[in-house]
């Protein structure tokens, strides 16, 4: 009985022993998890907003850039879109200003800056392949990004939940 007593107290002490390295690693990988969290929500926040027009624009607060297109309610009612005419680099442009316009085989719609700032890209793809607005306007079908003069400008445009009521009436 003794040897056997002996067997499974050095048993039980080997699965106590793997018990805590195993506690040990998944403690070590959470906190390796939350510290890269950490890192992540430390460079920066990107915030999307919208307007009644059906622009909408996301601005990352790190590089102080928003990136601005029309949301899929309006390419959705434009139908087929044929033609973009897009800002110029370098322009300044104020929240409200007239920036471009699409014209679908339905209507021609102009595009409204969200936000003021100073146009910093366009996208040239644009120019050739006008569908990509249809297709994906809220990711491959951006109109430009803009280097925003006054961020605070973002607190008047609409949230994803305040669009999407407005969309409704």
């Amino acid at each position: 009985m003794s040897f056997l007593n002996t067997a499974i107290r050095t048993s039980f002490a080997a699965s106590r022993a793997v018990r805590a390295n195993v506690t040990s690693r998944v403690s070590t990988n959470v906190n390796s998890s939350l510290r890269a969290k950490q890192m992540i929500q430390a460079r920066g926040v990107v915030t999307k907003r919208f307007t009644t027009d059906h622009e909408w624009v996301s601005f990352d607060d790190e590089s102080g850039l928003g990136v601005v297109s029309i949301t899929d309610y309006a390419q959705a009612s434009l139908g087929d879109i044929v033609f973009v005419e897009l800002p110029e680099v370098g322009t300044v442009i104020h929240q409200g200003d007239q920036i471009g316009a699409v014209e679908s085989v339905k209507a021609a719609s102009d595009i409204y800056a969200p936000v003021s700032g100073v146009v910093e890209e366009i996208n040239e793809k644009l120019g050739d392949q006008p569908g990509l607005l249809n297709k994906s306007p809220e990711a491959d079908g951006w109109l430009c990004k803009i280097k925003l003069a006054k961020p605070a400008e973002m607190d008047t445009l609409l949230t994803k939940e305040a669009y999407d009521e407005h969309c409704e009436n």
